[in-house]
This record gives structure tokens, C-alpha cells and sequence, in this order.
């Protein structure tokens, strides 16, 4: 339960976040009756993934690709099962090239990228994934190309701006890592914005479950964090915009107009409470507020 539990929200960010960057198909070709937080991707165009905002997401997606995403360690069974499905989707497309008189090369076929929060080494060594450091990070492990499989190891990541939207696809610390960083992201962020606005849909489909594991509960403990905090964060800076406004136009109501320097003095009065920046602003020469709030900055 805790897979297709976690495979809701999967399906979510990954098709919000790659959408704009291509056609996203959910639980598309490669998954017959399963249900494992998969999407099949196909960019637009060439991305720029030097500095991507959506960094090593954005380089995984650089070419066609399925994504798919586990809540728990997988071994031997879970890979050849990956495998059997992409030799499908390699025979059906191989089927449609021919129909149209056309041969496809090795890349031309999709990778299948397989997201675990954490990969033994046995299962890395017998399956002949190796690291390709040259132009990958740590954690992404290939299989010899004729698979078109590589192996994404969350827990070995490093934790840099480039990892972070695939990261939160880790579990307990490493995702509440993630939280944290994109809690700390400015408001602004349009990825940030996008991810929250996932988070909190996605948030609203769960709910309504009755029977929820620990698991499942740590999953949405983790991403509501993320959620409450930037609306607690938001709440606090309208609530700041809103004092703001109320000093300016006191200022305003004094002076007839805000300029420069009585701007740097709102920026002041706004550490103190209404109490006592009303009767300042109210009473105060233009003069007395420089000399106190701007002279000794």
C-alpha cells in the first residue's frame, strides 16, 4: 500500500515538473497493470541542463526516458522485472520503426532511470552498474549500455542545489533535508512555487485515507512541512507588507510623500509596534525621525 501511496505523489511532481519540458505520459507504456510511480518522457527539444533550474532532473530528461521511482530498496526480482518491461517497449518500437521502413539505433531507445532511496553494492556488482563520474555525480549507477538502465542511489547524492528535486524523492532525513532546502528557496522560486502547489494537491487526494501506515504517515508529515511552513512564510510576510503599508501611509498622512530617506525610515519603524511607531509617525518632525531611525544606521 505504501508504494502505490507513494507512487500518487511520484506521478504528481514528476509530471508537474517535466511537463513544461515535454510530453509526460503517467503510468503510460512500460507499466502493463502496475502501479510503481512511473512516467515516460519525451522533451520537446534540446535542454539546456547547464544550470537548469531543475538540475540533475533536468539532465535525466534530456533524452526519452521512463522514471521509475521505488519507496523501498529493490533487489535482483524488481530489476529483471524493469528490464523485461523496457525489452517490451525496445520490441514495440523497434516493430513501428520497421513499419516505416526505419532501423533505430541504441540511442535512440529510451533509458529507464530507476529511483531507489538506497542500492547495496551486491545488487549494483551483479547487475554490472558502474559509475561514470566523467560527466554524472555520485549515486547514478549504469548498467552496461546494451540495457538503456541506469540506477539513481538518493542516499548517495550529494547534497547540492543540483540534487535537491531528486532528493525529495528520498525517505525520513534525506527528504526532510530536501524539505528544508526548499523551504529556504526565495518565494519567488517558480520551481518551488510549482512544487508546493503539487505537494498540497496532492496532500488533498490523501487525506481521505482511513487506513494509513506509519510509513505513509511519515511520507505525509515530511511533505505537509514542507507545505505549512511556506504558508506560515507567506502569512508572515503579508502580515509584514500589511504593517508596512500602514507605516508608509502614516508617513504619507504626516509628510504628503514617501520618499528615500523616509522609506529607510519605515524600514525601521516596522522593529517596533504599532504603539509606538503610530504616535511617532503622527508627531515626529521629518527631522527628529532622520536623526533617530536613519543618521545612526
Amino acid at each position: 500500500m505504501t508504494q502505490k501511496f507513494y507512487s500518487l505523489f511520484v506521478e504528481h511532481y514528476l509530471e508537474g515538473l517535466l511537463s513544461p519540458l515535454g510530453s509526460v505520459e503517467v503510468s503510460g507504456v512500460i507499466t502493463d497493470s502496475e502501479r510503481r510511480g512511473i512516467v515516460l518522457f519525451f522533451p520537446k527539444g534540446t535542454i539546456q541542463t547547464e544550470r537548469h533550474s531543475l538540475g540533475l532532473l533536468a539532465k535525466v530528461a534530456q533524452s526519452d526516458c521512463s522514471i521509475e521511482v521505488y519507496y523501498e530498496q529493490i533487489g535482483e526480482t524488481e530489476v529483471r522485472s524493469c528490464l523485461h518491461k523496457l525489452l517490451s517497449v525496445f520490441s514495440t518500437l523497434n516493430c513501428h520503426a520497421s513499419a516505416e521502413g526505419k532501423t533505430l539505433d541504441d540511442n535512440d531507445l529510451p533509458r529507464l532511470w530507476i529511483v531507489v532511496p538506497l542500492a547495496s553494492q551486491d545488487l549494483l556488482k551483479g547487475f554490472g552498474a558502474q559509475l561514470e563520474l566523467e560527466n554524472w555525480t555520485t549515486g547514478i549507477y549504469f548498467l552496461p549500455n546494451v540495457f538503456r538502465i541506469a540506477i539513481v542511489a538518493i542516499n548517495q547524492l550529494p547534497v547540492t542545489s543540483e540534487t535537491l528535486w531528486l532528493r525529495l524523492l528520498g525517505r525520513g532525513a534525506i527528504q526532510k533535508q530536501a524539505v528544508s532546502e526548499i523551504i529556504a528557496l526565495p518565494p519567488s522560486d517558480l520551481v518551488r512555487r510549482n512544487v508546493l502547489e503539487i505537494i498540497y494537491r496532492w496532500r488533498i487526494s490523501v487525506m481521505t485515507q482511513t487506513e494509513l501506515t506509519r510509513d505513509n504517515q511519515e511520507l505525509i508529515m515530511n511533505l505537509t512541512q514542507a507545505y505549512e511552513e511556506a504558508r506560515a512564510q507567506a502569512v508572515q510576510e503579508g502580515v509584514q507588507l500589511e504593517r508596512r503599508q500602514v507605516v508608509e501611509n502614516l508617513l504619507r498622512f504626516r509628510f504628503g510623500s514617501v520618499d528615500e530617506e523616509l522609506s529607510r525610515v519605515a524600514d525601521s519603524l516596522l522593529q517596533l509596534t504599532p504603539e509606538e511607531f503610530t504616535p511617532l509617525c503622527l508627531q515626529s518632525s521629518r527631522e527628529e525621525l532622520l536623526a533617530r531611525f536613519v543618521s545612526h544606521r
